[in-house]
């Protein structure tokens, strides 16, 4: 038989069933939708289910106060806001906060956007949209597209609310005054390039052609440091094709270093992917290397350096990977080279007659090339490694390229130029390279093995030349 059940105001549930409208469930079930809102209003609840489950329910509080994460629930009150535009509001300049949350107590307000109070701020918009927030001590670091700003967090109101009811002081804010940090200077659109340790943040600004760092001196372009052409280069070919280019940012805790990688098709490399990964270096003011991977996200915890590539974790800088190979990343290796100028006496035209470096063995010169005018260049040919270059006739050891001498690495150079006008004597003929300066480029080889784990670990302390004033 039926029964009467008396149900309080104060402590009901609205259940709401939905059903197919029809036994054969092809049509979607409808159900009552929002309150206050009529139908086809941006904002409005759906009054039209996808789902066509006959047991599928939805389950709404009705003046019923129920916590976040509470296996009770309290009397409450319900309260309805009815807006005279409902249209959804795009906010790109614009920040909110709700209710606080305190973990001594309890009490976990951050669901609660009280339309009572003005819980909104705004920074200019003509310095762009939001793109991302960075809290530090009692500052909130506020990142726009064109403007880098700060504002005071208030730390009272977040921190005294002992319990339920308790009145927080209504003349502090939460958000306080934005104030602008000194240089017309933003981090674009891309967030990701973004990275801290300690007081120092670092990322890109695209738009002025800018990697950037903002300290307790506030904001530095270290993008200066030698490489402004560069970046200068690379960022206009970032995301100038279909595909959005990355400016992927973070710190490595393991090298102490900023690393950066370019990802988009338009900037120049060998790789399938272009991209350009390299690293700065507090200590030395400079960028000391590039990279040979192309990592998806980067980041460091506690000591330890990682990168996620095709959804793989990898570790960098572990010890314990293929017994402490360098230069592998992803499992493939690649040759280590540094490139450098010989430069001494500019104004003098001379030629380089021998290369020589400090360090282990397995390095190569793979590319020498010296400037004898704006039109003209004299090159070398390959001076091959210790190991890679030892031969032996009628059982007598030559060397090919480097020989070793009282534990430094000597090789003479051996021109590899084309004849021009007035030259008797060219190419392999003579010995030497021509010109005001040289460019190097030396390399570890692809065989030899040093000592030391696994076999690849090169170490280069010094590299130097010998040369004399040309007779021209």
């Amino acid at each position: 038989m039926a029964a009467i059940v008396e149900v309080k105001y104060f402590n009901s549930f609205l259940l709401k069933k939905t059903a197919p409208q029809n036994a054969d469930a092809t049509t979607p079930p409808v159900w009552n939708g929002s309150t206050g809102v009529p139908t086809g209003i941006a904002g409005a609840y759906p009054q039209v289910s996808n789902a066509v489950q006959a047991n599928s329910w939805s389950i709404e509080e009705a003046r019923i106060r129920g916590g976040y994460n509470n296996v009770i629930v309290d009397l409450g009150v319900k309260a309805y806001l009815v807006e005279t535009e409902p249209n959804a509001v795009f906010r790109t300049n614009s920040m909110i906060y709700s209710g606080i949350f305190n973990s001594r107590t309890g009490i976990n307000d951050t669901n609660v956007f009280s339309v009572g109070e003005d819980i909104t701020r705004s920074v200019d918009p003509a310095n762009g949209s939001i793109q991302k927030l960075y809290a530090e001590d009692t500052n909130l670091i506020i990142f726009q597209e064109n403007k880098v700003s700060r504002a005071l967090i208030d730390k009272d109101a977040i921190y005294s609310a002992e319990g339920q009811g308790t009145a927080v002081s209504t003349n502090r804010l939460v958000i306080g005054q934005i104030v602008p940090y000194a240089g017309n200077f933003g981090i674009s659109k891309n967030p990701e390039s973004f990275a801290v340790y300690g007081y120092r943040k670092y990322f890109t600004d695209k738009n002025r052609n800018a990697v950037m760092r903002l300290s307790q001196d506030g904001l530095t372009e270290i993008s200066n440091y030698g490489m402004i052409d560069y970046f200068r280069d690379q960022f206009n070919n970032l995301n100038t094709v279909a595909v959005n280019g990355k400016a992927i940012g973070a710190w490595d805790i393991y090298t102490k270093q900023y690393v950066l990688s370019l990802q988009g098709q338009d900037i120049p490399t060998t790789a399938a992917n272009s991209y350009q990964t390299l690293s700065f270096d507090e200590s030395v003011r400079g960028w000391t290397s590039f990279y040979t991977y192309q990592p998806e996200q980067t980041f460091s915890i506690q000591s330890n350096y990682f990168s996620v590539k095709d959804g793989q974790l990898w570790r960098h800088n572990n010890e314990t990977f293929q017994n402490n190979d360098r230069s592998i990343f992803y499992g493939v290796y690649s040759d280590s080279l540094i490139s450098f100028v010989f430069n001494p006496q500019v104004s003098l035209s001379k030629v380089f007659k021998t290369v020589n470096y400090e360090g282990s063995t397995g390095w190569e010169v793979s590319s020498f090339n010296a400037a004898r005018s704006f039109e003209l260049n004299d090159t070398s040919n390959l001076v091959y490694s210790y190991d890679e270059g030892a031969y032996t006739d009628n059982g007598i050891q030559y060397y090919a390229g480097f020989y070793n001498k009282e534990g430094k690495y000597f090789a003479n150079l051996v021109n590899s130029s084309q004849p021009t006008t007035g030259e008797v004597v060219f190419g392999d003929d003579m010995t030497g390279v021509k010109g005001y300066y040289a460019t190097v480029t030396i390399s570890t080889d692809s065989s030899t093995q040093v000592a030391g784990a696994g076999g690849k670990t090169r170490e280069l302390f010094a590299v130097s030349s010998q040369y004399v004033e040309s007779s021209y």
